[in-house]
């Protein structure tokens, strides 16, 4: 449970990091993101999740 918590806190820091440093940017990246296919979005979830197994594959965290 608590590699779980410390995962979910390391998300909400780096998120919270791109909304404190640099939110025009991310009104540029979602305006960018309204332009894109749903394909082409659905393309960079799927491989962002695959990059994500990834890395907790290659940590060798036991869940």
């Amino acid at each position: 449970m608590s590699t779980i918590l410390f995962g979910i806190g390391l998300v909400l820091v780096i998120e919270g990091l791109v909304f404190a440093l640099a939110p025009s940017r991310l009104d540029d990246l979602v305006a960018m993101m309204a332009a894109m296919s749903r394909d082409q979005r659905r393309l960079i979830g799927i491989a962002a999740l695959a990059l994500g197994v990834l890395a907790v594959w290659v940590s060798g965290v036991r869940l």
